[in-house]
C-alpha cells in the first residue's frame, strides 16, 4: 500500500505538469495562463478535473472550417461582386475591411431591418416567417427548451417539413443539456434534420465543453433572417424565477441574409459533413436599391484572431461622440478594457449597461472590480432594474451598430462561437441608440447604489479573488 501511494503521487504530479506546459504552450493571454496555473497548484484534483473539462484548446477543427468556409465563401463572393454602387463609408472602411480579411465578412447594402426587444416582439415574428416558407428553414440556437414555446415551435418546423419544405436545426449540446432526447426524436421522425453542435459524451469529449455554439441564426428561403440574443425559451416570454428578461433581436431582409445563410452553412457542415453550396438557397433580394449596409461577422476559438473583440475595440478607439454598450456579463479581455478606459479619457461618451441583478452570481462578483475599473477612467456605468437584461448592443456615433449574441466578455470572445450583424447606417443606428436610452431610463447609475459604491474591504477582497477565475468563466 505505501508504494501504491507513492506511485499515485508520482502519476498525479506527472499529469500536473504536463497539464502546465500544455496551458504555457498554448501562448493564451497571460492573465488566463496564470489563473490556470493557479488553479492546477493550489486546488488539488478539482483543478485537473476543471483543466479537462473547460481548459484544453481544441484547433484540429480548424481545418474542416477552413474547407467548408472557403466553398461557402465562393457562393457569397459570387452575390457580392453583384452588387452596383456599392459604397464603404469613409469612417468605418478600416473596420469593414478588418472583418472581411479575418474571415470574409463580406459587407451587403440593400438590406432592411426590424429590431425586437422582447420575445413578445420576436417570437410571433419568426413564427409567422416560418408559416410563409417555402423552400427551406435553418435554425441555429444554443439553448431550445422542451417549454410551452419550444413545443409551438417544434410543431411549426413540423408543419412546413409535412409539407415539404427542409428544416435543418442546430442546437447546442451543454446549452440544451437540460431537454430530453424524445424533443428532438420527435422532429427527427417528421423528416426534419436536427444535428447537436459539439456533443459532450464523458470522458472522451469532456474537452469540448468548453467551445459552445452561442449563436441564435434563423434563415428562411434565403431571404429573411434572424439574429440576435434570444433563445427559444419561456423565460423570454414570462421572465425567469423572480426576473423579467429583457433582450434584443433583429429581423433582416435583404442582401445581407447572404451572410447569415453562410454562417448557418458552415455550422452545418462541421455538425453533418453535408456542404451545400447551390444557387438555391441565396436567391436574389427583393428588397429594393438603398445604403443600409450590413456585415455578418462571426467569431469562434479555431480562429486565428478574435474577430468580434477586434471589431469592439475598433469601433471605441475610432469613436469620435460616444459609445453605448450593453451586456449582461462583464468580464472584458484586457484590449477591451483598454479602449474602453482610453476612450473614456479622450472624451468620448462611453456608457456601459448592466444587468441590477444577474442569473449568476459569481459573475456578478467577478464583473464588479472591471466596473469599477472603468468608472476610474470616466466610463458611465447603469444598472438595469426592470429585470435581467440579456441584450447584447453596441452603437456609436449615430452611424454604426452591432446586435448578436457575444457578450463582453472572455468566454464569448474567446471560447465561444458567436455572431453579429454589424450596421453602417445613420437609421440603424438611432434606433439602437434609442433602445438604450430607453433602458437607461430603467436603470440606475452606480454612483448611485450605495452599496455598490461603498462595499467593505471584505467584499472587496472576495471580489478581487473571484476575478482571478474571470478567464475561465
Amino acid at each position: 500500500m505505501f508504494y501504491v501511494h507513492w506511485i499515485f503521487l508520482v502519476l498525479y504530479t506527472a499529469v500536473i505538469v504536463i497539464a502546465m506546459i500544455r496551458v504555457l504552450m498554448d501562448n493564451r493571454q497571460p492573465a488566463k495562463t496564470m489563473a490556470w496555473m493557479l488553479v492546477l497548484t493550489f486546488i488539488p484534483l478539482l483543478g485537473i478535473i476543471l483543466y479537462f473539462f473547460f481548459g484544453q484548446i481544441t484547433r484540429k477543427e480548424r481545418k474542416i472550417w477552413q474547407h467548408s468556409m472557403d466553398q461557402l465563401t465562393k457562393r457569397s463572393m459570387l452575390e457580392f461582386v453583384e452588387q452596383k454602387r456599392l459604397h464603404l463609408p469613409d469612417a468605418y472602411r478600416t473596420l469593414i475591411n478588418l472583418f472581411m480579411n479575418q474571415n470574409w465578412a463580406l459587407p451587403f447594402k440593400n438590406n432592411e431591418a426590424e429590431i425586437y426587444t422582447s420575445g413578445y416582439e420576436f417570437f410571433p415574428s419568426l413564427l409567422m416567417e416560418v408559416g410563409k416558407a417555402e423552400h427551406h428553414i435553418h435554425l441555429d440556437t444554443f439553448i431550445i427548451v422542451d417549454d410551452p414555446l419550444g413545443r409551438i415551435v417544434a410543431d411549426a418546423l413540423i408543419d412546413k417539413a409535412r409539407q415539404g419544405v427542409e428544416v435543418r436545426v442546430i442546437y447546442d449540446d451543454v446549452g440544451s443539456w437540460k431537454t430530453k432526447n424524445r424533443f428532438f426524436d420527435r422532429m427527427r421522425a417528421e423528416g426534419i434534420e436536427v444535428y447537436p453542435f459539439m456533443p459532450v459524451r464523458f470522458p472522451v469529449f469532456t474537452s469540448k465543453v468548453n467551445y459552445r455554439n452561442h449563436r441564435k441564426i434563423c434563415v428562411i428561403d434565403g431571404e429573411v433572417g434572424f439574429i440576435g440574443g434570444m433563445n427559444i425559451a419561456m423565460r423570454y416570454v414570462k421572465g425567469f424565477g423572480k426576473l423579467a428578461w429583457r433582450d434584443t433581436h433583429v429581423r433582416i431582409t435583404g442582401a445581407a441574409v447572404y451572410g447569415l445563410q453562410r454562417a448557418f452553412l458552415v455550422d452545418w457542415f462541421f455538425v453533418s459533413q453535408s456542404l451545400i453550396t447551390d444557387r438555391g438557397y441565396y436567391p436574389a433580394s427583393r428588397v429594393g436599391d438603398n445604403d443600409c449596409l450590413v456585415q455578418i461577422v462571426t467569431s469562434s476559438p479555431t480562429s486565428l484572431w478574435p474577430e468580434i473583440e477586434q471589431g469592439y475595440v475598433s469601433v471605441l478607439a475610432s469613436a469620435k461622440r460616444y459609445v453605448y454598450m450593453e451586456t449582461p456579463y462583464f468580464l472584458p479581455t484586457d484590449p477591451i478594457l483598454f479602449a474602453m478606459r482610453t476612450a473614456a479619457l479622450s472624451g468620448v461618451d462611453v456608457r456601459l449597461m448592466v444587468p441590477y441583478e444577474t442569473d449568476t452570481k459569481i459573475v456578478e462578483w467577478a464583473s464588479r472590480s472591471y466596473v469599477t475599473a472603468t468608472v476610474k477612467a470616466g466610463v458611465k456605468v447603469y444598472l438595469y432594474k426592470a429585470g435581467f437584461n440579456h441584450s447584447k448592443l453596441l452603437v456609436s456615433d449615430d452611424a454604426v451598430a452591432t446586435i448578436g449574441s457575444t457578450n463582453v466578455d472572455f468566454r464569448s470572445f474567446e471560447n465561444d462561437f458567436e455572431s453579429n450583424a454589424f450596421f453602417y447606417d445613420r437609421e440603424i443606428a438611432l434606433k439602437v441608440k434609442t433602445i438604450f436610452l430607453n433602458d437607461q431610463a430603467e436603470s440606475v447609475a452606480l454612483e448611485d447604489v450605495r452599496n455598490l459604491t461603498h462595499r467593505s474591504f471584505l467584499q472587496r477582497l472576495w471580489e478581487s479573488m473571484v476575478r482571478l477565475l474571470s478567464p475561465l468563466l
